[in-house]
């Protein structure tokens, strides 16, 4: 990440103060605010800046790395071409808690959570760990609405994992995995409950994200932020979470 800011900057001297603050600290100051998610008068006060300077200097950080593509996940287009498509995927949709909106709050409210959110849909190579592609979308969306209204679709040779809230997905893909539900007034068998519990233990992998997303604390607490930038931050450290995976193996 220093690496790509060191190349964005020009070897003429510009006009104005110097920056109190060398990349190195820039970059930094914008990981402690994913990853604490303080407020920038807090985060000021430790590096002793103000409040301005440290909301300008995460916005420039994300932007720059936005348009290095260092960090650009391979996108929904990916997933059909036979080259590049994965052998399994795993789906699940994640949810963010925002701030109550002033305007129009019935469309961010999720039942399933009893509050405000933004979901966050993302596809999971099974093999790699990595994220192919995100979706977001307002709280209220229903999963499965979600993937059909997303135009994400898997090559017909690409298997599926998914849980109980795509029901109906086979009409799009068809090798495509669900949880075997309980039949009304009977009874899982046993070979449906030893399927299930395969099941589940194969889209472990799809939760395991979830947590190392979460880690950073801009999406498992509260946003307060406005909504444009959370889809560019979701990206990006979904981009920055495959680079460590990349470079960890």
């Amino acid at each position: 990440m220093v690496k790509i800011m060191q190349d964005t900057v020009s070897p003429k001297r510009t006009r104005g103060c110097p920056n109190k603050l060398d990349l190195e600290d820039q970059v930094l100051i914008c990981l402690q605010y994913w990853r604490e998610y303080r407020t920038y008068f807090h985060i000021a006060q430790d590096w002793q800046v103000s409040e301005s300077t440290v909301c300008r200097t995460v916005h420039h950080i994300e932007s720059v790395l936005v348009s290095s593509g260092r960090f650009r996940l391979e996108g929904k287009k990916s997933l059909l071409i036979p080259s590049q498509k994965p052998k399994t995927v795993v789906m699940d949709v994640t949810e963010s808690p925002i701030e109550r909106p002033k305007c129009g709050q019935k469309r961010f409210y999720s039942g399933k959570k009893g509050q405000h959110t933004l979901k966050s849909q993302f596809v999971i190579d099974l093999e790699t760990s990595q994220v192919r592609c995100v979706v977001n979308d307002s709280g209220r969306r229903h999963d499965f609405k979600l993937f059909v209204e997303s135009k994400v679709r898997f090559h017909p040779d690409t298997q599926s994992l998914e849980d109980s809230g795509y029901q109906g997905i086979a009409k799009f893909h068809t090798n495509s995995l669900l949880p075997r539900k309980k039949p009304r007034g009977g009874k899982l068998t046993k070979e449906d409950k030893r399927f299930n519990r395969d099941l589940a233990r194969r889209r472990v992998v799809v939760e395991h994200v979830n947590r190392r997303f979460k880690v950073f604390r801009i999406f498992s607490q509260r946003y307060r932020n406005r909504r444009q930038r959370f889809v560019l931050r979701c990206h990006l450290i979904a981009g920055i979470y495959n680079y460590e995976i990349l470079n960890a193996s």
